[in-house]
């Protein structure tokens, strides 16, 4: 097969340009008309380009493996779930027996690019929080967009493992050059009654309200091992835990419950958290999930099965293990 290499020379950011469009052609396989859709240019521009690539050199002929393989994945496994699109982190970077800390920056890398790919001027975004989701932020890049919003979709919280959740907000909206929406509200209290209060003060009703109406969704999903982050962050206890999982609780999605099926579980502290609801979630039109790690196999399943994602980030042995289930 061809492969396009990445071009470094003084041709700036053209040549970026071009080797990206040389890699989504001849790396992963993508059609002329989908490569224009991504990147919002004409079929035509697309010809041209891959032209200018051959005569700059930027594409020579090599067989590469590991980039086949993730191809592959990608198409399997939208072919599958009924997904959009699919990106398999994979290559040296991320070998197919390494574990989550080995391949999540990879997998925050190719989210960051996803992002880039997904995002439309006019969208309003809603980004979650957690390890995966500013590891992600971290590694965008600068790429401002016109007329943005991004909107932190689970109230302030921090933890051991993660900075403030709106940290994640701010820092895509600083990426994107968008205007940010914080959620003015902790992300947990400590009853029913005070979240409720919170609720219905005009300000957090209000940035509620905004959560209806995203066109992207930005978010990871959890496994429901005793280390998950809703317990180390303190919002959950390891007893509300383990009664969640005799419940059937599969995965946790924005700081909510999720079974099998990807439904919501109101159960313990799910009263308490203030955050978007997962009907909120699903009602975006583009909804990308980023997962690193097959310890969350279920989890994934049961978003996609939720109709919680559209577009999924993941590494290669997650890529796997969901086209091996049943």
């Amino acid at each position: 097969m061809k492969h396009a290499q990445r071009h470094t020379s003084a041709g700036g950011e053209k040549d970026a340009l071009l080797s990206n469009v040389a890699l989504l052609y001849y790396g992963e396989g993508l059609t002329q008309g989908e490569i224009a859709r991504r990147f919002k240019i004409s079929r035509a521009t697309v010809v041209n380009m891959l032209r200018e690539c051959r005569e700059k050199g930027i594409v020579e002929i090599q067989v590469d493996g590991a980039l086949l393989a993730a191809s592959t994945l990608s198409r399997d496994l939208c072919a599958r779930y009924g997904l959009e699109d699919v990106y398999v982190a994979s290559g040296e970077a991320a070998p197919s027996a390494g574990g989550r800390a080995e391949n999540l920056p990879l997998v925050a890398r190719v989210a960051a690019m996803a992002v880039l790919d997904i995002a439309e001027t006019g969208d309003r975004i809603g980004v979650a929080w957690g390890e995966t989701i500013a590891a992600m932020a971290k590694a965008m890049p600068r790429a401002p967009m016109s007329d943005i919003e991004v909107c932190q979709l689970i109230g302030s919280k921090d933890s051991d493992r993660v900075p403030a959740s709106e940290i994640c907000a701010i820092e895509v909206a600083n990426k994107l050059g968008a205007d940010c929406f914080t959620l003015h509200a902790p992300g947990i209290v400590s009853t029913v009654a005070l979240a409720e209060a919170f609720r219905s003060e005009p300000t957090i009703r209000t940035q509620l309200a905004r959560l209806a109406d995203l066109d992207l969704t930005i978010a990871s999903v959890g496994n429901v091992a005793d280390d998950t982050h809703l317990v180390t962050a303190g919002m959950a206890t390891p007893s509300a835990l383990r009664s969640a999982r005799q419940a059937g609780c599969v995965g946790i999605y924005c700081c909510r419950y999720i079974d099998a099926d990807g439904n919501d579980m109101p159960l313990e502290p799910q009263d308490r958290i203030i955050a978007a609801s997962i009907d909120n979630l699903k009602t975006a039109r583009k909804r990308l999930l980023v997962v690193c790690g097959a310890d969350r196999l279920q989890a994934t399943r049961a978003a996609i099965k939720g109709g919680l994602v559209t577009h999924l980030v993941v590494d290669e042995p997650l890529a796997s293990a969901l086209l091996a289930m049943d």
